[in-house]
Order: structure tokens, then sequence, then C-alpha cells
């Protein structure tokens, strides 16, 4: 599962990074960045198969078209590619409403003995902006207005993250991107581009626990910590 994240970049170095733009009125409305820890519930700015040259801001937790409220969006922030085709809530997004998600790193916790939980934060060896691979939905509300939201697809862990954690965001090559969104691609084919990202290209560090409350959102977030380093495999 992934339940918490960051994104800790601006808008100019995310138009950069995947040629696209923010709607002026976005940013005026939501001004999410830099976001130090994204959790469910949450806006944030993804590019969709639908508009690929733009960001949209969607909010974390799927509401499937179908649904009769938003309740079950926090039963939906994560997607399992192994059963997305099997699943009511995903079955279609994944066919026709695919998106990518950028962040810079994603959190992951641990309990020490005293049985407090201390979180590491994952990120790739620069530090960079990277996509996950999303789906995302709209949704008609009762009283008329339009909510669209996006869920993380999640795959089995790699080495690296499983010493936390059984499962792993859907991590994509900037080569796979663009075939992500590609709707002239069989589901198959997308379905392919979802796997472990390789372990000797992440790694994770400590950071404080202030992380572990969606409060709060800084800067001294996403510095190391002194609590036990993730080393080989081990915890040291």
């Amino acid at each position: 599962m992934c339940g918490r994240a960051s994104l800790t970049k601006n808008e100019k170095e995310l138009e950069i990074r995947f040629n696209a733009g923010f709607y002026t009125e976005d940013i005026e409305r939501y001004n999410p960045l830099p976001n130090f820890n994204l959790g469910p519930g949450q806006y944030h700015p993804v590019i969709t198969n639908q508009d690929q040259h733009n960001f949209n801001f969607l909010r974390w937790g799927l509401v499937p078209y179908w649904a009769k409220d938003e309740k079950i969006a926090y039963k939906l922030i994560n997607a399992r590619s192994e059963t997305i085709q099997e699943k009511p809530s995903f079955k279609e997004s994944v066919q026709k409403r695919r998106c990518l998600i950028p962040l810079d790193g994603f959190y992951e916790w641990r309990k020490d003995k005293s049985g407090q939980s201390l979180p590491y934060r994952f990120v790739l060896p620069r530090k960079e902006v990277f996509s996950v691979a999303g789906i995302w939905e709209s949704w008609n509300a009762p009283n008329g207005a339009t909510l669209q939201t996006f869920s993380i697809i999640t795959v089995k862990a790699n080495e690296t993250v499983g010493r936390l954690h059984g499962r792993m965001p859907a991590i994509l090559f900037p080569a796979e991107e663009k075939l992500w969104l590609d709707d002239e691609l069989k589901t198959e084919d997308h379905l392919q581009l979802l796997r472990p990202f390789p372990s000797e290209n992440i790694y994770g560090y400590p950071v404080s626990t202030k992380v572990n409350s969606v409060k709060n959102n800084g800067a001294d977030l996403i510095m190391e910590s002194a609590h036990p380093k993730l080393i080989q495999g081990s915890l040291f």
C-alpha cells in the first residue's frame, strides 16, 4: 500500500520535466506545491490520457462513476496491478482512464521495539521526479458537481522497499510514460508496464516522525532523521 508521498518541486520544474502546462485557475485554486506530506483526500496534479499536455488537479482516492457517494474513496487510494482487471472499481478505469502521477518520494513505516512507527522516505538516486502509473475517474455528485479522483497502482515491492512493506507504487521509466497514456495500446500492453522498479534505482532513508501526521507539511519532513538506516537489506 502507498498511503503517503511527496512532490517537493515547483510548477515550473514539472512543466519542464513533463512538457506539460498548468491551468492558471488551478494553481490559484489549489496552490498545492511543494507538498512534503501528500495524503489521501488531497488534490494533486496528474496528467491524464485525455489531456496529455496539461496537469489537472484530481483528488487522491478513487470514486467510481457508479458510486452512490464519495465515502468509498478512502478504500480505493490504491489499486493492485495483479487484480486491477478483475475489480469492478478499477476494470473500466484501467482500460479507458489512465494517468501519470508525479512524485519525488513516498513513505513507508516500521515499528520499533516500543511500538512507535518510524517513517522512511523512498526516493530515486538524485531525488528527481518520477511518474507512478495511476487510474482516474469522474463522478457526478447528487448536487450536480463533478469530482475527479485518482488511485495509485501498486505492484509487489522490490528488495529495497520490501524491507519495510510488501507493496510499492508502480513507478514508470520516462520512456514508458507516453505508452501508459497511449489509448491505441491494448490493455494487456499497458499492464506489461506495471512491475517492481529496480532495487538499485531507489533507496530509502529515515525521516522525522512528524510525517506520521498529515497535518504536518514542511521541508523539515524530508530531512534525514537519526533513527536506524536501511542498509544491505537490514536495519542498523
